[in-house]
C-alpha cells in the first residue's frame, strides 16, 4: 500500500519543524553534490533556516562569486550589487583617509614632518602636547600617592607584626621564670623532710648553781 500525499504546508511543532528543515537541507546537499559530479555542473546552493543559521555548497570547480557574476550577466540584473558596493567602497576610502590622518597627527606630535607646517597649524599641537603632559603628571602623582599610602600600610603591617613578636617572647620568658621557681621550690619542699639531724645549743659558761 503506497504512502498518502503529504500535505506541504508549515510545520506548526517547532521541534518537528527543526528535525524535518535537517533532514530536506541534508537530502537537497546531497542532490547538489550528485548532480556536479553526475552532470559536471556547477551548482552554488545557499539555505538560511528560521533562526538566521546558513548552509551552503558550492561546486568545487567554481567560486559563490563567480556564479553570482554570471547569474547578473545572464540575468540581466548588473545592477543589483552595484549601490552596495559602491556604499562599501565609499565607507572603506573614508576609513583609510582617517587613518591617514591620524598617522599624519601622531608624526606631528611626535616632532616630526613639522617644517612645513604654519604657525597656527603648530597650536593646536602644542596644546594637545601640553594636556597630555598634565595627564601625565597627574596619573604619576595618583601613581606616587598610592605608593606611598602601600608603603604607609606596610610599615603599619610591621609595626604590629613586631609588636605581636615581642608579646609572644615576653609570654614565653614569664613562662620559663614561673617554671624555673615552680622546679626550684618544689626541689626545697622536698630536701627539708630529709635532715636527719638537728642542732642543740649548749652554754658557753659554765653552771653558776653546780659550783655552789
Amino acid at each position: 500500500m503506497g504512502r498518502g500525499k503529504i500535505e506541504i504546508k508549515r510545520i506548526e511543532n517547532s521541534t518537528n519543524r527543526q528535525v524535518t528543515y535537517s533532514k530536506r537541507r541534508g537530502g537537497i546537499m546531497k542532490k547538489a553534490k550528485e548532480i556536479t559530479v553526475l552532470c559536471d555542473a556547477q551548482v552554488s546552493l545557499v539555505i538560511f533556516s528560521s533562526t538566521g543559521k546558513m548552509s551552503e555548497y558550492c561546486s568545487p570547480s567554481t567560486e559563490l562569486v563567480k556564479i553570482l557574476d554570471r547569474y547578473h550577466k545572464n540575468a540581466g540584473v548588473q545592477k543589483l550589487w552595484d549601490a552596495k558596493h559602491e556604499h562599501l567602497s565609499n565607507e572603506l576610502e573614508r576609513i583609510k583617509k582617517e587613518n591617514d590622518s591620524m598617522h599624519i597627527k601622531l608624526r606631528h606630535l611626535k616632532g616630526e614632518d613639522i617644517n612645513s607646517l604654519h604657525p597656527k597649524e603648530l597650536i593646536p599641537i602644542e596644546e594637545a602636547l601640553e594636556n597630555g603632559l598634565a595627564c601625565v603628571r597627574s596619573k604619576q602623582m595618583q601613581c606616587l600617592k598610592t605608593l606611598k599610602k602601600n608603603e604607609r600600610s606596610l610599615e603599619e603591617d610591621n609595626r604590629r607584626l613586631s609588636y605581636i613578636l615581642q608579646h609572644q617572647q615576653q609570654l614565653a620568658m614569664d613562662v620559663n621564670v614561673r617554671e624555673m621557681d615552680h622546679g626550684y621550690h618544689q626541689r626545697e619542699r622536698e630536701y627539708h623532710p630529709q635532715m636527719p639531724f638537728a642542732f642543740r645549743v649548749q652554754p658557753i659558761q659554765p653552771n653558776l648553781h653546780q659550783n655552789k
